[in-house]
């Protein structure tokens, strides 16, 4: 068990704006973007709309390798925008995109989604950051998920990056989460008895042919139906590359810790599920900020605490995968805030410099193309 090297791999889906106006891009520009970018960057591929492009790193152990890899496939994809009078950026949502305004891309898979889900797909101006951690027992992945279950609201806390929505100020530092859960199969996976328990449930959806595979379930963490993996999907896309190497790391390191400790949330039941959906929301609403409600203590906490304690709980694991000053970098989150911190305050220097709503949203989008490169 200690001598697996718990392999990881990070997809990161970008936004793409209009450079002058910030908007969502237009068909023509998008698509010409999209022609060049396996040219310039091999793992680039379409996401769901036009204006979003997704890139993927190889199976690594060596942070060091991950962050040059996904620096390089982010400069080079920002400089290919550049050329087509685009904006790369990474967020949870765009700012400025509207609903109106989204063009889905051709692939068959996302021609099938937009058939089944109409205006709802077309609402789904959102990004994300999956990380992708190799269980080393793979028949055991949905026991090790169900345990990461009560630690979901920390990773959210560390990367929640939207909040804006069409133009306007949610009020929330998270909306990507309550936009995405108009999906089904969204949110928060059941917690299941067993393997098999899981198995059943997607051999159902794939008997009623509500489903192709298991990929059509979007949980916020799930079995990987393509690899031997338990698949992070809670956070929202980092700016930061830093931050997603922080988190990467934790993720990896409580893996570790729970395969090797599996008295470490062996009675998750509905209970804790419940206080994880109640400990999202508060983090929707405040970040890092946020008090997080511990079961073991029966009160709420800050994240800051959550934080410092799964810290000690994976620090031996972390230490020995190689990654701890990864892990103790993400103390650095807390400290300066997250994106949604700094676009929340880019926007409000903005208006107090005399910009209106909009002009202010776009300088947010340029504030986030800068640092997604930074």
């Amino acid at each position: 068990m200690t001598d697996h090297p718990f392999r990881f791999g990070i997809e990161e889906e970008y936004f793409l704006a209009d450079a002058d106006s910030g908007e969502s891009p237009g068909s023509d520009r998008a698509d010409a973007f999209h022609e060049a970018a396996p040219q310039r960057v091999d793992a680039a591929s379409h996401e769901f709309l036009k204006g979003q492009v997704e890139v993927q790193t190889k199976p690594l152990t060596d942070f060091g390798e991950a962050g040059e890899n996904l620096g390089d496939m982010r400069r080079a994809l920002s400089g290919l925008a550049e050329e087509h009078g685009l904006t790369l950026f990474a967020a949870g949502a765009h700012p400025l995109a509207k609903v109106r305004d989204q063009v889905p891309s051709p692939d068959t898979r996302y021609r099938r989604l937009e058939r089944e889900l109409g205006v709802i797909a077309m609402r789904a101006m959102i990004c994300a950051t999956h990380i992708h951690v190799e269980a080393p027992e793979p028949d055991k992945r949905v026991e090790l998920m169900n345990r990461i279950i009560p630690f979901l609201p920390l990773f959210y806390a560390l990367s929640v990056s939207s909040p804006f929505w069409q133009a306007r100020d949610s009020g929330l530092k998270g909306i990507r989460l309550s936009a995405f859960a108009e999906w089904p199969r969204m949110g928060l996976p059941e917690i299941f008895s067993s393997a098999a328990a899981y198995q059943d449930y997607v051999d159902l959806l794939v008997a009623a042919d509500v489903v192709d595979d298991a990929s059509f379930i979007w949980w916020h963490i799930r079995p990987s139906a393509r690899f031997p993996t338990i698949e992070l999907r809670v956070c929202d896309s980092c700016t930061r590359l830093d931050d997603v190497l922080s988190i990467t790391a934790l993720y990896r390191a409580l893996v570790r810790r729970l395969a090797r400790s599996p008295e470490i949330n062996a009675g998750v039941g509905p209970v804790d599920r419940g206080v994880c959906a109640s400990n999202i929301w508060l983090v929707q609403q405040h970040g890092v900020e946020a008090s997080l409600i511990d079961v073991r203590r029966r009160a709420a906490i800050p994240v800051e605490q959550h934080l410092d304690e799964a810290i000690e709980l994976v620090r031996e694991d972390a230490k020995a995968l190689g990654c701890l000053d990864h892990v103790l970098a993400s103390r650095g989150i807390i400290e300066r805030g997250t994106s949604a911190d700094a676009q929340i305050a880019a926007f409000r220097d903005a208006i107090a410099n005399g910009s209106g709503v909009e002009d202010a949203m776009r300088a947010v989008v340029k504030m986030l193309g800068r640092e997604t490169v930074a």
